[in-house]
């Protein structure tokens, strides 16, 4: 399965935030969406960074509460990994995997297009072995 078809499915509709937004404005924000990160952008939908849950946390943790009036640009995640949406779902799980990241932003063009987190893959691939298992019983069924 491609990220192409997981989008299909899920839709492409993006959260993002402008990387002069405070840690508060985008707290609020994931709060509200009940997301666990924010894609941050400039103008012309180019990937400046990504926001999660974890880089407020730490924030808060490094400076307490005073970090909350902080632009998002200096804790986002500037070296964001992407993927184009002919990404294979299994080659991107084992790299969210690999590299302890919950959220993929997928990119085409140059132009962000959906995102996907680990939700999405976990459900996908419960999915294929649900599959797989009712095809096997059917085999033993039938045999």
């Amino acid at each position: 399965m491609t990220v192409r078809q997981v989008l299909a499915e899920k839709g492409g509709d993006v959260v993002t935030i402008g990387p002069d937004k405070t840690l508060a404005e985008a707290a609020a924000m994931l709060a509200k969406r009940k997301i666990g990160a924010v894609v941050v952008t400039r103008e012309g939908a180019d990937v400046a960074g990504i926001l999660s849950e974890r880089d407020i946390i730490r924030a808060l943790a490094d400076k307490g509460q005073q970090s909350l009036t902080d632009h998002v640009s200096a804790h986002m995640t500037s070296e964001v990994v992407t993927c184009p949406p002919e990404a294979d779902m299994d080659h991107l799980m084992r790299a969210m995997t690999r590299g302890k990241f919950r959220h993929v932003p997928v990119v085409e063009a140059g132009r962000l297009v959906g995102i996907v987190s680990i939700g999405d893959v976990v459900k996908r691939r419960l999915a294929e072995v649900e599959a797989e298992h009712e095809a096997l019983r059917e085999y033993i069924a039938t045999a």
